[in-house]
């Protein structure tokens, strides 16, 4: 019995190193490969890492804020309930602020954080400004003065 145990065992640890050595060598020709497109980064990829980088801004910015309300659920929560806020979605924005409170985030920190949203007044279709960014400016400074239109330049009478 010993004698069948042998053969069976010494090519079960040659079959283990087998698949150990083999998928290096497929390791290393694929990584050859994918240097090449990492110099070169479709505009895809580039646009989410610019959102990936703005949001890990977003939130150091926010987390400067004093008590819980910079904490990143907080951040997070508050700034998805200012925007359900905005779009009159009472039932989905009362969901959110169960969790929210559930969090021990600050409710009043909210509640200044949306009456900003509501003194900056409605965005501009053709702007440039998302209500994302607008949320998120409100959230880190809500005493910020409201926004001023600026207003049209008068076209010069007619002599």
């Amino acid at each position: 019995m010993l004698c069948s145990v042998r053969p069976l065992a010494a090519a079960l640890f040659g079959g283990m190193m087998l698949m150990t050595v083999a998928p290096g060598g497929a390791w290393a020709q694929s990584a050859t490969q994918e240097q090449k497109p990492a110099e070169q980064k479709s505009p895809e990829e580039q646009a989410k890492e610019e959102a990936l980088r703005r949001s890990v801004e977003e939130y150091a910015e926010a987390a400067k804020l004093p008590g819980n309300a910079g904490l990143p659920e907080c951040v997070w929560s508050g700034r998805r309930i200012a925007m359900l806020l905005w779009r009159d979605d009472i039932d989905t924005a009362r969901r959110h602020l169960e969790l929210y409170e559930r969090f021990g985030c600050p409710t009043e920190h909210l509640k200044i954080a949306f009456r900003c949203l509501v003194r900056q007044g409605n965005i501009d279709s053709k702007a440039q400004e998302r209500l994302s960014e607008r949320v998120h400016a409100c959230w880190v400074n809500p005493d910020a003065p409201p926004a001023v239109a600026t207003p049209a330049p008068a076209a010069a009478p007619a002599q």
